[in-house]
């Protein structure tokens, strides 16, 4: 790499995410960051879960990874912890590799977590945040609503609490169904996962139900008439207290068990070099996701409190945060939504709350751990099937229905494509439906015919199916750069308005407003398109072309064709030349 491109690189400046603290909203980011370990804990553990790792992963992502976020991230308020996407993404990876339970899968989401941190840096190095533009709102919605879908169908068979559910009748039927789809699919188990959902049903654990669904609704209540306390904290409180004082779990609800006290302690990942390559489509698919959502929230967070945020730096954070998680036993971690608008509605305005969450944690890990261990499982089921209900974009799927149906539709194979394939293709696939969205309208861009109004006094564009008799002049306005995947649309526009125009046309006029790029086969188009038009005797000009159109009209050899003399700088500069010279006389309304 050569010199000039090291110093073009913006190496990134520690503790932005720091600045604007005062003593005087000091008290209130302590408070704040309290707030924070409470939803932490249990959520953590729960995405652990979802991950299918041991619940000791969820708790240390809140120590060191969440303080090395908090150091080097641009943003002030985006909290950097693991989210249902990421995990649910991370246990569909994971399966291919070791099965719940398997020391080895351990080791593969420590892995997994190194390349992360790798190709965030590559991100970050040349500049990459753009591509998070190139994700559609559509194809965001759905994918993450098949995503929120797949958890909370995983965390209903958790609050159900059911013993392996064999033998005959619904029972077998399911078991045969179970892997009659998943082996003809190949999928990574939803519609499987679903039939032995509904199988396990008639042995569910009424306790444990019971809990499961106390656990929601202590949530969701809360959350409604008292936004600002730890509900899930306070959620896990009282259904431990409960299983505890009632002995619930000598009747069979599942609780945590025991877990490692103490801090987290250095670790590398032990699995063959080889499969680290193995790993890359993995990583890529989480790197995918995180830098969309990120950026997403980065932006919005620094239009609502008017501060700056650089993408890249951001990019840089998690890079570093993905090493972390790699190198001390944790969780991936992502953009939290949910607890970036906790944060914000709790006061805290920099990442000083973080940094007060992590060693919150850190205390817990060191101090509590044996409170922990009595935590029910079901509880923690009902405490993340409540988060991930806010990922299931029904409205937002409502919205796109009414305003474009197009785009409904790609929400909805995105969503599917979650379902049917899992998470992991199911990027690869969201992935190539944002591109073929991009092309499409590339390929189709908006064009017009201008029309001048009766006064004079401006131009009125009409769609090119039904442009009017032109009286010899032909304005026609090509609403994107000309390039291959729509130089066929241009050529094919441009001959059907000249021959079926009812008065034979003298002049054509393209008005180059929005050609900032003209490619190679955007040129060869335009060449034969000048060529044919000069066979039929039309003169061409092109108005309101910009410095960089200009420069390459004329580096493709065309101004020879078109003539130094025809580049106007408005379209009435270019009828008048037509008036002009073919003697016709201003319109008296025009005058």
């Amino acid at each position: 790499m050569s010199m000039s491109t090291l110093h073009k690189v913006q190496w990134p400046s520690v503790f932005a995410g720091l600045q604007g603290m005062t003593w005087a909203n000091f008290p209130r980011e302590i408070s704040a960051g309290i707030t924070l370990a409470a939803l932490i804990i249990p959520l953590n553990i729960g995405y652990a879960q979802v991950a299918g790792l041991p619940p000791v992963f969820g708790l240390y992502a809140g120590i060191i990874p969440l303080a090395i976020f908090a150091l080097f991230t641009s943003s002030r308020h985006v909290v950097g912890s693991p989210d249902a996407p990421i995990s649910a993404i991370l246990g569909a990876i994971l399966i291919g590799y070791a099965p719940i339970g398997d020391p080895l899968r351990v080791q593969y989401a420590l892995a997994l977590a190194v390349m992360c941190g790798l190709l965030f840096f590559v991100f970050w190095f040349f500049r990459l945040a753009f591509l998070a533009n190139f994700l559609s709102r559509a194809v965001l919605a759905g994918f993450i609503t098949g995503l929120g879908i797949e958890v909370l169908t995983n965390q209903v068979r958790r609050i159900l609490g059911a013993v392996h559910a064999g033998g005959s009748g619904l029972e077998a039927i399911a078991e045969q169904l179970h892997g009659a789809i998943s082996t003809s699919v190949d999928t990574t188990g939803f519609f499987a996962e679903l039939i032995t959902l509904l199988a396990s049903v008639p042995h569910a654990n009424l306790y444990s139900v019971a809990i499961g669904l106390g656990a929601f609704a202590i949530v969701r209540f809360m959350k409604t008439y008292t936004p600002k306390a730890p509900a899930a904290l306070i959620a896990l409180i009282l259904t431990t207290v409960f299983v505890a004082v009632f002995g619930l779990d000598q009747n069979g609800v599942k609780v945590l068990g025991t877990m490692p006290s103490g801090l987290p302690s250095l670790t590398i990942p032990t699995v063959p070099l080889s499969d680290y390559l193995g790993l890359l489509p993995g990583a890529m698919a989480v790197v995918g996701i995180t830098l969309c959502e990120a950026l997403l929230l980065v932006r919005s967070c620094s239009r609502k409190h008017n501060t700056k945020a650089d993408g890249n730096q951001v990019l840089f954070a998690y890079g570093m945060t993905s090493l972390a998680s790699g190198f001390s036993g944790s969780l991936v971690s992502g953009p939290s939504a949910s607890r970036t608008a906790a944060m914000d509605a709790a006061g805290s305005r920099t990442q000083v709350s973080s940094l007060v969450a992590a060693a919150a944690v850190a205390l817990v890990m060191v101090f509590f751990t044996e409170e922990l261990a009595y935590l029910p499982t079901a509880a923690l089921a009902g405490v993340v099937a409540s988060a991930v209900l806010n990922l299931i974009e029904v409205d937002e799927l409502r919205e796109l229905w009414h305003l474009r149906r197009s785009e409904f539709w790609i929400a909805a194979v995105c969503m599917l494509s979650v379902l049917v394939f899992g998470p992991l293709r199911a990027v690869i696939v969201a992935f190539l439906l944002a591109t073929i969205d991009l092309l499409r309208r590339a390929s189709r861009p908006r064009t017009w015919v201008l029309r001048e109004a009766p006064d004079g006094s401006h131009f009125v564009p009409e769609e090119t199916d039904y442009a009017p008799d032109t009286s010899g002049i032909l304005i026609y306005r090509f609403g994107s750069s000309l390039y291959f995947a729509n130089a066929n649309l241009f050529e094919e526009e441009v001959e059907k308005l000249v021959d079926r125009a009812a008065t034979p046309v003298k002049w054509f006029v393209l008005d180059a407003q929005a050609m900032n790029d003209i490619d190679t086969t955007g040129a060869e188009t335009l060449h034969q398109v000048l060529q044919w038009l000069k066979g039929r005797g039309v003169s061409v000009s092109v108005s309101r072309a910009n410095p960089s159109a200009s420069a390459l009209l004329a580096r493709y050899h065309l101004m020879e064709l078109i003539g130094e003399n025809r580049l106007y700088p408005t379209n009435r500069h270019a009828l008048a030349a037509f008036r002009q010279e073919t003697g016709q006389a201003t319109p008296a309304a025009a005058r």
